[in-house]
């Protein structure tokens, strides 16, 4: 009997956690609607997100708890769609040049992949705690190229790959892509990208010694 009373409870806590989660999604996608087709960052809120979402804003305020939680969640979905997951693969890449190569392609093909990333740098010129989260985000990226450049430049000196390390950082930002994508179609920006990258990468052993000493 005991069992039996606890059935319709269970049941019914599994429907609004269903709806939850599909209201949840709702706001998510409306909010990346939002940052796709809209001119300016500046108008993005909680109200706007929430009338295109079909809910109320105390539905958004109690998910995401603010304009820049919803930001956060907004670009972490993009990043688990644009499977930046694989940076694993290129990581472990038993060629590390070959992996180079790999974590360019995949960040030319997320920066590229949806026009909301635009919008989600944009923000941080508005929002510095955003862009806090962003920059924190991007981190992760230095990380994967650290780990990359490790095998690249065993035996040389820190500072050398510092560099390599801080150069790459900047050549594979969406700063970098936007500009160098005005003008040029996004299989060239990565082209490029790839070959600026790997003369970054290059150890000191293979430069020319003027290189060096310069």
């Amino acid at each position: 009997m005991e069992e039996m009373s606890t059935r319709p409870r269970s049941y019914v806590s599994s429907v609004r956690a269903a709806a939850a989660a599909e209201k949840r999604r709702d706001v998510i996608d409306a909010a990346a609607r939002f940052l796709r087709e809209e001119p300016s960052i500046a108008t993005f809120s909680l109200d706007a997100i929430a009338k295109r979402a079909g809910v109320t804003r105390l539905t958004v305020y109690n998910q995401f708890g603010s304009r820049r939680g919803l930001l956060e969640v907004v670009f972490d979905d993009i990043a688990r769609r644009g499977r930046l997951a694989r940076l694993s693969d290129a990581i472990s890449n038993p060629d590390p040049w070959l992996g180079l190569d790999h974590l360019v392609e995949i960040f030319c093909s997320f920066w590229s992949g949806d026009a909301a990333l635009g919008r989600l740098h944009d923000a941080g010129a508005i929002d510095h705690e955003f862009a806090q989260a962003v920059q924190d985000r991007n981190e992760r990226r230095r990380t994967s190229i650290r780990a990359i450049l490790q095998r690249i430049h065993e035996n040389q000196a820190p500072a050398l790959e510092r560099d390599s390390v801080d150069l790459i950082f900047t050549l594979t930002s969406y700063a970098t892509y936007r500009s160098l994508s005005t003008g040029r179609k996004a299989p060239a920006v990565c082209a490029l990208l790839k070959t600026a990258c790997r003369d970054a990468a290059r150890p000191a052993a293979v430069r020319p010694r003027k290189e060096i000493d310069a």
